[in-house]
């Protein structure tokens, strides 16, 4: 029996899986809010309390840069140690791993029907491959390929420098500038990413923002609110926010693919992904994808699919569980 997690800024999902030949089959699962829990710890052990199976094997998705077991979290104030889990669930070790990480596992044992084809690629689409997910941050990693296999591996690329690409993207820069100092991709590229651009754009005249819309997006939180609104041809300002915010998040997923030489395919994971799925789709994140200059024809042939299945994280950490116990 596998206790798996996928932890993320806004909700932590735990499961109970067990290996059934080649597939893993879910025993139990939960979803908790993650701030409404001061730590990890906290949430595992009302998981294991209400679920009493004998775990044999752990593996915890974590978003920020997990070093000798140990990692404080990105976008959450939490502290999460490998040991004190092991202590908690008497296990001998748990393996903590980026979330993103915990992603590229997923990524093969994902169904046909679990994915949406952005652009189908030019065969034979081979070599390395590479993952991107918005949702309360930004989340990166790679997948290389050794001529066999792909072996999934962290980066925290969501955090390096945001590069604007036109006169209204060197705006916001300034304008985020001027509010965070330093702004990273992250910051942009993001579900609050989606916010700053929409107050941007409003608070810089480009869009009138209309009543009813200044008090829907005054609530906790307003991305949602934004990306239905534009979903929906409800407001020209939610309309351009999104338009520029699936721009932005094209270009970065392009950059990704240049860097890990993403041959094999880019895979558009995270929260937030599926529920603009039209938007993706409507060819203006391919554009920015591809806009690389010399690079446009190697990134024509690159496959980009957008994940379809919320569970891949969850599945990736069983996944990354299951093949720890082969190797012992």
């Amino acid at each position: 029996m596998i206790l798996a997690a996928d932890v993320g800024g806004t909700s932590t999902r735990l499961a109970l899986m067990e290996p059934t030949g080649p597939r893993l089959t879910r025993v139990a699962e939960e979803i908790f809010r993650s701030g409404s829990h001061r730590s990890l710890d906290e949430i595992v052990a009302r998981f294991v309390a209400a679920h009493r199976q004998p775990i044999e094997a752990a593996c915890f998705g974590i978003p920020g840069p997990v070093r000798e077991g140990r990692v404080e979290t990105t976008n959450l104030p939490w502290e999460v140690d490998a040991k004190r889990l092991a202590v908690l669930l008497a296990l001998e070790t748990v393996a903590l791993i980026n979330d993103l990480e915990a992603h590229a596992y997923g990524v093969a044992a994902l169904e046909p029907a679990d994915l949406h084809v952005l652009n189908a690629g030019a065969p034979p689409a081979a070599g390395n491959r590479a993952i991107i997910a918005a949702g309360t941050g930004l989340g990166e990693a790679g997948l290389y390929w050794d001529g066999e296999d792909h072996h999934p591996f962290a980066s925290e690329g969501g955090h390096v420098d945001f590069a604007p690409r036109s006169e209204l993207e060197m705006d916001l820069l300034r304008f985020l500038r001027a509010r965070f100092g330093r702004v990273s991709v992250e910051r942009v590229v993001s579900g609050p990413g989606l916010h700053e651009i929409y107050v941007f754009l409003r608070d810089t005249g480009r869009t009138v923002e209309p009543p009813w819309l200044a008090e829907a997006v005054a609530g906790e939180d307003p991305s949602p609110v934004i990306a239905e609104a534009a979903l929906a041809s409800r407001s020209a300002l939610c309309v351009e926010a999104l338009d520029l915010f699936v721009s932005l998040y094209g270009a970065e997923a392009g950059n990704l693919a240049l860097k890990m030489m993403a041959t094999g395919g880019v895979y558009v994971g995270g929260g937030i992904a599926p529920k603009i799925l039209a938007k993706l789709a409507d060819g203006r994140f391919l554009d920015a994808f591809v806009a690389k200059g010399r690079m446009r024809p190697l990134l024509e042939a690159v496959p980009v699919h957008v994940i379809l299945n919320e569970q891949t994280g969850l599945f990736g950490a069983a996944r990354y569980a299951a093949l720890s116990r082969l190797r012992r």
